[in-house]
């Protein structure tokens, strides 16, 4: 009958500490009651020995009952330290923000009211999945939001708000929103002022100077560098391009369009996927075997960097034989004056040096995969190149400083 009552005793202590496990305090009142000294301050919970059980050697007695006790003592701290001891977060790129889900369900009602019913005058834009209106939340939030009907490109929603959803950075285009039904679905992002990339860099009447160009291109690189060290897995873009870099109200650039993005998952250096992604930004060898990896964004980078320099479009279809941006700038390092194939519009009004860093890093990110430099090399060269042209700003007033 000793052996049942002993059993009796532990169960309620067991009981009693579990049921306020997260008050100490309250924990040590009940086995100092008890006569024990069971220490559960920080050091405790770090995982450190237990110093005295012996007052609760009553309860069941012998070196078992101890056993027995300091086991259970053992695992409400171990409980303890694992519901409030942070994880640790792998190390990211600089700027990096919270990951936290911040995107919220919005109604059809609001949509509608944001953006007047969808009227012609808040149309902004057209992309593979829909048309984007411009508009502003109850909230006076100002969004941007795509409509998405359900044509084929609803796998294009999912992915978006799965990916947009999770991923926070300030070269990263946020969702702040999102509206699913069956017929049709709705994404609000945060609207960016100045359009995309593709309207200034050939749009009348548009300008970017040298200074300017380069701090897009930083802004770009960085936003890649966060998602390929992503802590989850390494995310590839596959649409990099113009079109899908938007600039903010002081020409911050954020890469927008989340559409065709893959995950590549930890301890992974490829997924196999069909080929998506837009013509001339595509990079060769993802096209022959279809290996989604890092390297295909650093690839449209750096098609998109030699449109930063040169103000012409991807594939020059002026000329008999149609000729990408990339071969063109490879015959000319061949033999000649590589800054020819500065854009017209700088007027000449761009650091020599900076120029050629640009170029050949443009190039390299376009070469062979084994020989393309990751984004975190990238963001360094750009960086160079940038604090470079800082001592041709004396040259044009028109150079802007963020």
């Amino acid at each position: 009958m000793g052996g049942l009552g002993d059993i009796c005793r532990f169960s309620v202590l067991v009981s009693l500490t579990s049921w306020r496990i997260d008050d100490t305090g309250w924990i040590e009142s009940i086995y100092t009651c008890l006569g024990s000294e069971v220490p559960l301050d920080d050091e405790a919970t770090e995982g450190k020995k237990l110093t005295s059980i012996t007052g609760l050697e009553f309860l069941i007695g012998g070196v078992g009952g101890i056993s027995v006790i300091a086991a259970v003592v053992w695992l409400i701290l171990v409980r303890k330290k694992c519901k409030t001891k942070p994880s640790r977060e792998m190390d990211a790129p600089p700027n990096a923000l919270s990951q936290e889900h911040r995107s919220i369900k919005i109604s059809l009602k609001e949509v509608h009211l944001a953006t007047n019913n969808l009227s012609s005058s808040n149309f902004i834009g057209q992309g593979v999945a829909g048309k984007v209106y411009k508009g502003i939340l109850s909230n006076g939030q100002r969004v941007a939001i795509k409509h998405i009907t359900n044509d084929g490109h609803m796998e294009t929603f999912v992915r978006e708000v799965t990916s947009l959803s999770h991923v926070k950075h300030p070269n990263l285009v946020e969702l702040l929103g999102q509206c699913d039904g069956e017929d049709e679905s709705f994404l609000a992002y945060e609207l960016c002022d100045n359009g995309n990339l593709s309207e200034w860099l050939f749009g009348k009447n548009k300008f970017l100077t040298w200074i300017q160009r380069l701090e897009i291109a930083m802004d770009c690189a960085r936003g890649l560098w966060f998602l390929h060290t992503y802590p989850e897995g390494c995310i590839v873009h596959r649409d990099i391009k113009p079109t899908n870099i938007l600039l903010g109200s002081n020409f911050e650039a954020k890469l927008s369009d989340f559409g065709l993005s893959k995950v590549i998952n930890m301890g992974l250096s490829y997924v196999s996927s069909e080929v998506r992604g837009t013509f001339g930004y595509v990079d060769p060898e993802y096209q022959k075997n279809r290996h989604v990896h890092s390297s295909t964004d650093v690839y449209s980078f750096g098609m998109v960097l030699l449109q930063l320099i040169s103000g012409q479009r991807v594939i020059n279809l002026e000329v008999t034989r149609p000729m990408t941006l990339s071969k063109m700038a490879k015959n000319l390092i061949k033999g000649g004056d590589i800054t020819e194939f500065a854009d017209p519009k700088l007027n000449g009004v761009y650091s020599v040096e900076a120029f050629q860093l640009i170029f050949k890093l443009a190039l390299s990110c376009t070469g062979l995969k084994q020989q393309r430099p990751s984004m975190e090399k990238v963001v360094a060269v750009l960086e160079k190149a940038h604090a470079v042209s800082e001592t041709v700003k004396s040259l044009d007033s028109s150079f802007p400083s963020r």
